[in-house]
């Protein structure tokens, strides 16, 4: 994978979308809701994001009934590198679990 520069506010939002379901093909619209961006923000976006090959987009299968059809996004491998690297940092950590002694000790001191 290539290194790639740092991603602003706005794509880190588009990748946690994408990233929450990585199989799944969204809809620029659904994205647009998960995200709040605006379509003005989010489709050049989703342009430079399939530039760079982090994501993939097709085109719905079928036309449904009353409307045209959507383009549709996924995250590629890389994407899916990419965005889990991006987005670590602000994940919440965890504190590490108690070792099985600790929580004995704890538990035969009367602790919790």
């Amino acid at each position: 994978m290539a290194d790639h520069p740092r991603f602003s506010a706005q794509t880190l939002s588009v990748l946690a979308a994408l990233e929450a379901d990585p199989t799944a093909w969204l809809h620029g619209y659904l994205v647009a809701k998960q995200t709040g961006l605006a379509s003005g923000t989010l489709y050049p976006i989703l342009i430079r994001l399939a530039e760079r090959r982090l994501i993939e987009a097709r085109w719905e299968d079928e036309q449904p009934a009353g409307r045209p059809r959507r383009h549709l996004y996924r995250l590629t491998g890389d994407g899916l590198i990419a965005a889990r690297t991006a987005l670590a940092p602000a994940a919440p950590k965890r504190r590490p679990a108690a070792s099985r002694a600790a929580r004995r000790r704890l538990a035969t001191e009367g602790g919790a």
